[in-house]
């Protein structure tokens, strides 16, 4: 009669945890667990209207590189529990490993349906393109200046938890036209350190020194930061990066609205040509510059947070997990520009959970884990297996 046993719900939902592989008590706040076990929760929650069919829209795009492995054997137990699934991803080694068929879309149509022994990562690749591509990263001559950014012994506590130290004495530096790349598993601290760094807007507590040319930098809000030349590109686009709701012409310039002002007003055929211009350099694909952000493709809505910050020309570049959700063919227009702008002089460093891609697009690699940094190697010297075992052991080869 509407009302809720509570009992029963309690062990019914208990019984679809242990299904996941769960083994949380089912009153467990969903803010007190992990980014992979929320996405198992979710899945519990579909499983509990006795699905048949189990549609997942990029279900490992925020997941560690285990978390996907457990979500992945999940599915392939489910089907021999005869579900049926359909996986939307980017990723195309998952792609590999659980699906019978493959259909490639591509600008709204079909482009073809694989079965299972016709699959393969350069024929998908070339579908989802539209041509082939050789390398899956753009070819780099680095040339490699003086440090131009440190960071020194930086300490941050947890924002709400203020005994817990998120980030511990981390150090590090990037050089001219330098590509560094930072690796290590979900929860290590990377976004945090970041985010601490851009106009401290993670943590409290926060400790340590920060050198742009050897010139301590104040960095005590974003508009400073900005100020000074620093740019962040989050690793949640849609929530922090742009204004979904507003046009491509207003998310490009509003990181530097001087840039499209005199005496304080709004040039608006100024901030159009600017708009118009970003559009081309980072090659946005949209109708025009009024189309709503909110309206484009993943890759596309990445382009123009990047073109944001292009446009207050900033010499160092924190890119924070910059092609998440986006397909091979976006990637590797992100990897390009990456490339560009390596190669004008501009200091960056890449966070990403992609080992390969760190290890296809950068010079040097730090690593870390539980908030301290655990190794530090050329890339040119790295490979997947040396970056676990330096999160593993703490071990990692200095970089000259």
């Amino acid at each position: 009669y509407g009302v809720i046993d509570w009992d029963a719900n309690e062990t019914r939902t208990a019984a679809l945890l242990k299904k996941v592989g769960l083994k949380e008590d089912p009153k467990t706040l969903i803010t007190n667990i992990g980014v992979g076990k929320q996405q198992l929760v979710e899945i519990a929650k579909a499983l509990s209207k006795e699905v048949k069919l189990l549609i997942l829209d990029e279900p490992t795009a925020s997941l560690s590189e285990k978390d996907s492995q457990a979500l992945l054997d999940l599915l392939l137990e489910f089907k021999r529990q005869g579900m049926t699934s359909i996986l939307i991803s980017h990723k195309l080694n998952e792609v590999n490993r659980v699906a019978d068929k493959v259909t490639v879309i591509r600008d709204g149509r079909t482009i073809e349906t694989l079965p299972r022994k016709d699959i393969s990562e350069d024929r998908i690749i070339t579908s989802m393109v539209g041509r082939s591509l050789d390398d899956r990263y753009p070819p780099r001559e680095p040339q490699i200046g003086d440090v131009i950014f440190e960071v020194r012994d930086w300490s941050v506590y947890h924002p709400i938890h203020p005994e817990r130290q998120v980030i511990k004495n981390v150090s590090l530096n990037v050089r001219k036209g330098e590509v560094v790349g930072i690796a290590g598993l979900m929860g290590a601290g990377r976004t945090e350190f970041a985010m601490s760094l851009f106009g401290r807007s993670y943590g409290r507590h926060i400790a340590g020194e920060v050198s742009l040319h050897g010139k301590p930098l104040d960095l005590s809000s974003v508009s400073k930061a900005v100020e000074n030349r620093i740019a962040y590109v989050t690793e949640d686009r849609k929530t922090y990066g742009l204004n979904l709701i507003d046009h491509i012409k207003h998310n490009v310039t509003l990181a530097n609205l001087g840039g499209v002002s005199s005496r304080g007003v709004i040039d608006d055929m100024r901030e159009m040509s600017v708009a118009n211009d970003y559009r081309k350099k980072t090659n946005i694909r949209a109708s025009s510059v009024y189309q709503l952000t909110g309206n484009l493709s993943g890759g596309n809505q990445q382009k123009v947070v990047l073109s944001k910050w292009l446009f207050a020309d900033p010499e160092v570049l924190i890119l924070d997990e910059p092609t998440r959700g986006i397909d091979v063919g976006a990637k590797y227009e992100i990897y390009t520009i990456i490339a560009r702008l390596a190669a004008e002089g501009k200091a960056i460093i890449v966070i990403s959970s992609e080992m390969p891609e760190l290890l296809g697009i950068t010079d040097r690699i730090y690593v870390m884990n539980e908030g301290r940094i655990v190794g530090e190697m050329a890339a040119s010297e790295a490979s997947q297996e040396k970056i676990m075992r330096a999160i593993v052991r703490g071990e990692g080869k200095k970089a000259s």
